[in-house]
């Protein structure tokens, strides 16, 4: 039964994950909650976890949860299945791919679904901020100050050096402020 609930589960989510896995956050969240996999809080550490890990969120997510719940063939079935509706989508847009993007209906639907997708990672982004910021009503003071200091960090660098910070440099002074921030609070 669970390898079957696993399959839909994160079936449902590679359908209608559109937007890549930021967007796709609040789809899994809703499912491995729905489902009981994770509490709220196991889930948001796992996000965090995934996010410093190589591989695609969702595709971490899915192998965590299932290898949680049904051992290698739970993180097997689970990957698979949030995998395969991409694949089939991708497969289907290759074939069709020149008159496809010519049409100007779908040249309107991909902008209508621009913002769209924008607005779903940026509520995400928010989500998770007070997520890992307001944990059970209170105030956790030492993520509120990483936060902050890592927004100052990001924003500082592409207003003075004119670019951003590439990820793995960003991962390890997120480790490093973690640490001193965690260490001294």
């Amino acid at each position: 039964m669970i390898l079957w609930e696993l399959f839909l589960g994160f079936l449902e989510v590679g359908c209608f994950s559109f937007g890549g896995a930021y967007a796709a956050i609040p789809l899994i969240q809703d499912v491995v909650l729905r489902y009981g996999w994770l509490d709220e809080e196991t889930l948001l550490y796992f996000i965090g976890v995934c996010e410093s890990t190589p591989g695609p969120i969702m595709i971490n997510l899915a192998t965590y949860v299932g290898s949680s719940q049904a051992g290698i063939l739970g993180s097997l079935l689970a990957t698979f299945a949030v995998v395969l509706p991409a694949f089939l989508i991708i497969l289907g847009v290759v074939a069709i791919m020149d008159k496809f993007m010519r049409n100007p209906y779908v040249k309107a639907i991909m902008s209508g679904l621009k913002p769209g997708v924008i607005g779903v990672i940026l509520a995400t982004g928010v989500t998770l901020i007070l997520g890992n910021v307001a944990v059970e009503g209170k105030v956790d003071v030492q993520a509120l100050i990483l936060t902050v200091l890592l927004g100052i960090l990001n924003f500082g660098s592409r207003i003075v050096r004119k670019k951003k910070i590439a990820p793995i440099p960003l991962i390890g002074i997120s480790a490093l402020l973690g640490i001193l921030v965690c260490g001294i609070l």
